[in-house]
C-alpha cells in the first residue's frame, strides 16, 4: 500500500525520500520493526483482553512437569502472529504482486480454520475443536486454490537465461544493459511457465514434476496438474500440522517457525535476483524477492510474540497461530521452489509428526499383533518424550532451537553444496 502511494508521490512531485520505498531491503526492515511493534504493544493489550473475557487454556493432564500450572493461561493468542504478519504486509509489499496476494491469502484463509477451532474448544467447552476432517478439507482446500493459481496463472513463471555479462550492483539497484537502466527483471533473455522444483545437493538441482507423467505419451505435459497440484496439498498439509503438533512448549513453535523464516527469506532473496541467481546457478523466479518484505514480517511476528510465549508463556497460539506459521512456511516454500528442502529446513516440525505417527502405527500393529499396544516413545510428539525423561521445558526448547538453527544453515549451504 504505501510503496505504491509513495511511487506515485516520487513520480508526480519528486519528494525527498519518497524513493526509499522502491527498495525491498528497506520495505523488509519497515516491516520487521512494525511487526514486532504490533506483537509487543498491542499484543499485550490483546492478552489483557483475553483474560478479561476468560479465554483460558484447557489443559489435560497428562502427567507431565509443570504442565497443570498452565491452565487458564489466555489462548487464541494466533490472532496476535496473524495481525503481525498482515498488517506489515499491505502496509509495505506491492498488493500486485500474485506471491504476496498468495500468501496473504493463505494466512487468512488457515488462520480462520484455526481460529474456528479454538473457538469451538474455548466457547464451547469442547476439548476435541473442530472435527479433523474439517481441518483437512479447509488445508485441501487451500491447497487446490495454491496449487491451480501457481499452475495456471501467467504471472507464475521463471526465467532460465539471463544475460552474461553485466555490471555486479546490489539486488535493489539497477542494471545498465545497452546504455539503457533496466531493472534484473528485464535483463533476463527467456521467460518460461514452467513446474520445475530444486532438488537439494545435486549438481543439475533441477526436478520437472511432469517427468512423472512421461508414461503417458505425446502431450504428457499438460496434465502435469494432476500431479503438481496434490503435492501442493500434501505439503500445506503436512507442515501446517506439523507446526501444529510443536506448539506443545512454550516458544517452541514461535522459535522454530522464525528459523525457518530466516531460511526462506535468504532463499527468497538470491532466487528472486538475477545476479544472485545466476552466479548460484539456481533457478530465477521473477518478483519473488518482494517475498522477502511479508517473510520479514512474519520474523518479527514469531519473535515478537515470544516475549510472551517463551517459559512460561503468558499466551498460547492455539489452532489460530500454528496453522497459520505452518501453511506461510509451506506456500513460501512452494512458491521459491525449494519444498523438497522442507523435511531438512523444517526438521523439527517433521520430526514432531514423524513421531506421532511412529507412535500411532506401532502401537496399532502390536495391539492387532500381540494383543497389547507398544510405544517407541514414552509419549508423542517428541518433546513430550523428552519431558518424561525427565528434561525441563525450557532446555528442551532451547535445544530443539538449536538443532532448527543447524537445519536452517544447512537449507541455505544447499545452495552451493553439491
Amino acid at each position: 500500500m504505501l510503496y505504491h502511494l509513495f511511487a506515485y508521490l516520487d513520480s508526480n512531485f519528486d519528494i525527498p525520500g519518497a524513493g526509499l520505498f522502491q527498495y525491498i531491503s528497506f520495505r523488509a526492515a519497515m516491516a520487521i520493526i512494525v511487526s514486532l511493534f504490533i506483537s509487543m504493544i498491542f499484543g499485550k493489550k490483546i492478552i489483557h483482553y483475553l483474560q478479561k473475557k476468560q479465554v483460558g487454556e484447557s489443559v489435560r493432564n497428562l502427567g507431565l512437569e509443570g504442565q497443570m500450572q498452565k491452565q487458564g493461561t489466555p489462548t487464541m493468542g494466533g490472532v496476535i502472529i496473524i495481525a503481525s504478519v498482515v498488517i506489515p504486509g499491505l502496509l509495505f509489499a506491492r498488493l500486485d504482486n500474485i506471491y504476496i496476494l498468495l500468501l496473504l491469502f493463505s494466512t487468512l484463509w488457515l488462520g480462520a480454520i484455526g481460529f474456528l477451532d479454538d473457538y469451538i474448544k474455548v466457547f464451547r467447552k469442547d476439548k476435541k475443536g473442530l472435527h479433523g476432517k474439517f481441518k483437512i478439507l479447509g488445508q485441501v482446500g487451500l491447497g487446490i486454490i495454491v496449487g491451480s493459481i501457481l499452475y495456471f496463472s501467467d504471472s507464475v513463471v521463471i526465467r532460465e537465461k539471463v544475460v552474461p555479462d553485466y555490471q555486479y550492483v546490489t539486488s535493489d539497484e539497477l542494471l545498465e544493459i545497452d546504455g539503457m537502466h533496466k531493472s534484473p527483471d528485464e535483463a533476463v533473455l527467456e521467460t518460461s511457465k514452467s513446474t520445475k522444483t530444486t532438488i537439494p545437493f545435486f549438481k543439475d538441482n533441477e526436478f520437472d514434476y511432469s517427468i512423472l507423467l512421461r508414461w503417458m505419451g505425446d502431450g504428457y505435459e499438460r496434465w502435469t496438474f494432476l500431479i503438481f497440484i496434490p503435492i501442493v496439498i500434501l505439503i500445506i498439509t503436512a507442515v501446517s500440522n506439523g507446526a501444529n503438533m510443536t506448539d506443545g512448549l512454550d516458544g517452541l513453535a514461535t522459535g522454530t517457525s522464525a528459523i525457518i523464516g530466516v531460511a526462506l527469506g535468504v532463499l527468497a532473496y538470491v532466487s528472486g535476483n538475477v545476479i544472485f541467481s545466476d552466479y548460484l546457478n539456481i533457478m530465477y523466479i521473477p518478483n519473488t524477492g518482494e517475498m522477502v518484505i511479508f517473510i520479514a514480517a512474519f520474523v518479527g511476528a514469531c519473535i515478537g510474540f515470544m516475549w510472551y510465549n517463551s517459559y512460561p508463556a503468558q499466551v498460547f497460539m492455539g489452532d489460530t497461530g500454528s496453522l497459520s506459521l505452518g501453511g506461510i512456511i509451506a506456500v513460501f516454500a512452494i512458491i521459491i521452489r525449494k519444498e523438497l528442502l522442507i523435511p531438512i529446513m523444517c526438521g523439527i516440525f517433521f520430526m514432531e509428526s514423524l513421531s506421532v505417527v511412529m507412535q500411532v502405527t506401532w502401537f496399532k500393529l502390536t495391539r492387532w499383533r500381540f494383543g497389547e499396544g507398544r510405544r517407541i516413545f514414552k509419549m508423542a510428539p517428541l518433546h513430550h518424550h523428552y519431558q518424561l525423561l525427565g528434561y525441563h521445558e525450557a532446555k528442551i526448547v532451547q535445544r530443539f532451537l538449536i538443532v532448527g538453527i543447524v537445519l536452517a544453515v544447512i537449507s541455505i549451504l544447499t545452495l552451493k553444496v553439491r
